[in-house]
């Protein structure tokens, strides 16, 4: 009994009343975590809220006074409470039972290895009675490795049984999903939770080692002779002295492959040999400098097993039975580097006289491998076919998409609108043939030529276009190289051959005259002098007639008259007629720029021209053609 009993009614059948202070009648909580970790505490509340004293008797207390027996005791002596209840996920939380084990697996891949020993872990969780199977993992091993099995309950058997920690024991074979395992040992906290629950261990067993990586593991045996050379005196002795060697490497047996040109150099200092590509300006490669690193190049392997691989990242002493040396290279010779063969044609100076006086070599011939370029094939240019301009044609001949021949465009710019006419007549033994008369213009911006021929009524010839604008050669002339009719070639009296037919120049406008004389240097002297011959008795009537004018009219008469005739000229439209000015130049035989008045008016009625009576009666026409 408590030291403070609590006055109340009699728990009695008809005397039990509800306490309406009370309202909770649930356990307090006698579990909790602290830290992580599961404890049991000591409840501080009772059902329906009553407070329970902290100064009673702890249950290690209350243990301790159930042991003693009473010094006078009346009658049996009481036995001792029952101790409180611990679940298994509180009494066994974060308690872990490993055992190491290992499995074999086969490997029927490999040539080098039948089976591989493979180390786990096995766990057994004392909490929920669940396993879980682990494997080391080993870095580079290409193995998957770490959880092989996760945490759960193992099946044992068919019957719906699973693995407990009491089938569990040392030098025993557990199989687990159709994979057996053999434990060989536990750790210290195993083996002592074993014991206690009166589990007898099997003694452990050794451990055993996967044997294919124990071989890996052991260095290879390897029978090397110490050698006397020196490499820090070979280095002390040789540094900074380079062999220099030029030679090309013939790649012209594979596809778009050529002739490069290439440096090899060869250090002294520790026999390393690297290759450096000449770069032209312009060659189209990409400017990388080094062909080979500087290395030691192989000149002779060992003979490889047929597993060892063709392709390796760098190359040992055990793979190689000979390195490349001095001795090896030679002006003259090919050698080969890494499967590329380079001719070596020449060195420099430094490297002659090392050799010379290393071993005696004096023939360092300079071996010419300069490609002989290839002999010009010459063009055939066909035959001209008469169609287009010669130098548009032969455009054709040059290029698939030929272009239009150059132009001097200042000759163009500075002759422009610049035309000397000629008339000519045709040179033929027709006599009906020669009494046509022609007008030969000369276009100086472009060095061509083109012929009108003035129609003649009732001549039965259809007058116009006789040759359209296009340079014309002269006889005897190539395509190869054709020489055209240039201004000063056209004199007063001379022939011009047009494609077959031959033109006699019988006069000229009085414009070529000027046009000459303002630009003398650039003729011949007998080409304006046959024209101021030409020109001389006109100008000589022209004067005569001025003076004559001037006489029976005043000059501003004489003006006056003249351009009230262009004026009615314009008024119908006839004074930018080409045919009518060139039709009023043939009948002018003497080129004196006078008309008869029998000629002046056949002229008007042949362009049905309307004349004024007024004006014809005023003076006798003159300079119409002016």
């Amino acid at each position: 009994m408590s030291a403070h009993p609590v006055q109340g009614l009699p728990l009695l059948p008809g005397s039990a009343f509800s306490d309406p202070t009370k309202s909770a009648f649930h356990r307090s909580q006698t579990l909790g975590y602290r830290n992580g970790f599961a404890c049991s505490r000591l409840p501080t509340m009772g059902i329906g809220r009553e407070r329970l004293y902290v100064n009673q008797l702890s249950q290690a207390e209350l243990d301790e006074l159930s042991n003693k027996r009473p010094t006078l005791t009346y009658g049996q002596a009481k036995q001792a409470p029952p101790s409180d209840f611990i679940p298994a996920h509180v009494a066994f939380d974060k308690k872990v039972l490993k055992f190491d084990a290992y499995f074999q697996e086969d490997v029927p891949i490999s040539t080098e290895e039948h089976f591989r020993i493979r180390q786990v872990g096995i766990y057994y969780y004392l909490e929920d009675d669940s396993m879980s199977v682990m494997e080391p993992i080993v870095e580079n091993s290409g193995i998957p490795q770490g959880k092989l099995i996760k945490r759960q309950r193992i099946p044992k058997n068919d019957r719906g049984d699973h693995y407990h920690w009491k089938d569990l024991n040392r030098g025993m074979n557990i199989t687990i999903y159709g994979k057996t395992f053999r434990i060989v040992d536990c750790d210290p906290f195993t083996q002592v939770f074993l014991e206690s629950q009166g589990i007898e261990l099997n003694p452990p067993e050794k451990m055993i080692f996967d044997p294919y990586t124990e071989l890996r593991k052991m260095p290879m045996r390897m029978y090397v002779t110490p050698s006397s050379f020196d490499q820090l005196k070979q280095f002390l002795t040789f540094d900074k002295q380079v062999l220099r060697f030029y030679a090309i490497w013939d790649d012209t047996e594979n596809m778009f492959g050529e002739n490069r040109p290439f440096i090899i150099h060869f250090y002294l200092a520790d026999d390393t040999v690297e290759v450096r590509e000449l770069h032209e300006r312009n060659d189209g490669r990409d400017p990388f400098p080094v062909l080979i690193r500087r290395q030691r190049l192989p000149k002779s392997f060992v003979d490889k097993m047929k597993t060892f691989p063709r392709c390796v990242l760098e190359i040992s002493n055990q793979e190689v039975l000979e390195w490349y040396t001095v001795k090896d290279f030679a002006v003259g010779k090919p050698i080969t580097l890494l499967g590329r063969s380079f001719f070596i044609y020449d060195c420099d100076e430094f490297t002659r006289q090392f050799y010379y006086e290393k071993f005696g070599i004096t023939d360092f011939q300079p071996v010419d491998v300069k490609k002989k370029p290839p002999e010009e094939v010459p063009q055939i240019i066909p035959p001209y076919n008469g169609y287009g301009f010669l130098e548009d044609s032969l455009q054709n001949c040059f290029s698939l998409l030929p272009q239009p021949p150059r132009k001097n465009f200042i000759k163009m710019l500075e002759n422009d609108h610049k035309v000397l006419r000629y008339q000519v007549a045709l040179e033929s033994p027709n006599p009906e043939e020669r009494k046509r008369q022609f007008i030969l213009s000369y276009f100086l911006s472009t060095d061509m030529i083109s012929i009108y021929e003035p129609p003649v009524r009732n001549s039965g010839i259809i007058g116009g276009k006789y040759l359209g604008k296009t340079k014309v050669p002269k006889p005897g002339s190539t395509t190869d190289n054709p020489v055209y009719y240039e201004p000063a070639d056209l004199t007063i009296g001379a022939t011009v051959e047009v494609f077959g037919h031959r033109f006699i120049i019988t006069d000229a406008d009085e414009y070529v005259l000027n046009y000459m004389e303002s630009n003398a240097e650039s003729f011949p002297a007998t080409t304006l002098q046959s024209l101021r011959d030409h020109f001389a008795p006109r100008r000589t009537a022209v004067q005569a007639a001025e003076s004559q004018s001037a006489a029976g009219m005043g000059r501003q008469e004489l003006e006056e008259l003249v351009k009230q005739v262009q004026e009615q000229l314009k008024h119908h439209n006839y004074l930018s007629n080409s045919s009518m000015r060139e039709a009023f130049l043939h009948h002018d035989k003497d080129s004196s720029g006078f008309l008869d008045k029998e000629e002046f008016f056949a002229l008007c009625n042949r362009f049905n021209l309307p004349v004024s009576d007024a004006l014809v009666n005023k003076k006798r026409i003159n300079q119409l053609c002016k």
